[in-house]
C-alpha cells in the first residue's frame, strides 16, 4: 500500500469539463472545472450562478448571473455533477391532486 490517500471522488476526469456544483445554503453554480484539491476546494471558470425563486428560496430559476473565475470552498460543496450527459426529469414520486 502506498502512503497516498485515495479520495472518494475522482475529479480528474472532470477537469476542463463543465460541472454543476450545489453548495450549502441552496446556491447552485455551473462552470468549467479548472482545478481542485484534497479538501474539495474547486476552481471554476466561466461560472454562472442560478438565481433563486423570490417566492421559494429553496428553488432555483433559469435566471443566471455571470461570476467568471471562482473558488468554491470545499466545506460548502454538497454535490458535483457533470453538465454533459444529464437531463432533468419530472419527479416520479409527486402524487396527483385528489389522490
Amino acid at each position: 500500500m502506498s502512503g497516498r490517500k485515495e479520495t472518494v471522488l475522482d475529479l480528474a476526469k472532470f477537469v476542463d469539463k463543465g460541472v454543476q456544483v450545489k453548495l450549502t445554503g441552496g446556491r447552485q453554480v455551473e462552470g468549467t472545472l479548472k482545478g481542485y484539491d484534497q479538501l474539495l476546494n474547486l476552481v471554476l471558470d466561466e461560472a454562472k450562478e442560478y438565481l433563486r425563486d423570490a417566492d421559494d428560496p429553496l428553488k432555483t430559476t433559469e435566471q443566471t448571473r455571470a461570476l467568471g473565475l471562482i473558488v468554491c470552498r470545499g466545506t460548502a460543496v454538497m454535490l458535483v455533477a457533470p453538465t454533459d450527459g444529464t437531463d432533468e426529469i419530472s419527479n416520479p414520486f409527486v402524487q396527483p391532486d385528489g389522490a
